[in-house]
């Protein structure tokens, strides 16, 4: 067992400890802190900004509303999907960038309008091949985050009318024991909706009904 003496020279020595102290150690520090917290594939790469990808990340979660491990994945997978089709974006530009930059006019007296159409027109031809790549891989990672999309919406519309049905089965059993003046436990028999929902569907279910009873006695007169 460590003495109180030692303990105290380790919390110290801890106090000084910084991370890693070679630009290898640094470098391999930082990868880390961008690998994919599922699968530890890195997304984010070390020159891009990890908070913008939390973010990110975020504004998905946070739209798409994921219930349970499949939902989340597929919403993690649309997001890292959303965040490489706009890297391939940043990246054309770039290309297009760099060659303009290197791009020499055969017309040196033209007009400043006409030496840039023909450094656009270098630079395209310049990085024609880079730029076919990248094409290509935005059109695969397009066809996933449609793939991804229509996967998640479906199992959204299953869970979605798996918890309806769930839901009348439950104001039926209500209804029942409270027409005996009874109060049911939904707990007791597993259902998992909260009061303000199961309120809310019997507000729903009231109002559908007085609808229905005010359109009959209309058509009945």
């Amino acid at each position: 067992m460590s003495s109180p003496h030692r303990k105290e020279i380790n919390r110290a020595n801890a106090q000084h400890s910084t991370g890693p102290k070679t630009p290898e150690g640094k470098k391999h520090s930082s990868l880390n802190a961008l690998r994919h917290g599922l699968t530890g594939q890195i997304v984010v790469m070390p020159t891009e900004d990890l908070h913008a990808y939390q973010l990110h990340l975020k504004s998905f979660t946070d739209d798409l509303d994921p219930k349970g491990a499949i939902e989340a994945h597929l919403v993690q997978a649309l997001a890292d999907a959303s965040w490489r089709l706009n890297r391939v974006a940043a990246l054309e530009t770039n290309l297009l960038t760099m060659g303009i930059a290197n791009a020499t006019s055969p017309i040196t007296d033209a007009p400043n309008q006409v030496q840039d159409a023909f450094s656009i027109v270098s630079a395209l031809e310049s990085q024609s091949k880079a730029l076919s790549n990248l094409s290509l891989h935005s059109q695969r990672l397009s066809r996933q985050f449609e793939r991804t999309v229509a996967q998640l919406r479906d199992l959204q519309k299953a869970r979605q009318m798996k918890e309806d049905h769930e839901l009348d089965n439950l104001l039926d059993i209500v209804e029942m024991y409270e027409a005996k003046g009874e109060t049911y436990d939904a707990s007791e028999d597993g259902f998992v909706f909260s009061e303000d929902r199961i309120d809310d569907a019997i507000r729903r279910r009231n109002r559908e009904r007085l609808t229905e009873q005010a359109f009959d006695h209309h058509y009945a007169e």
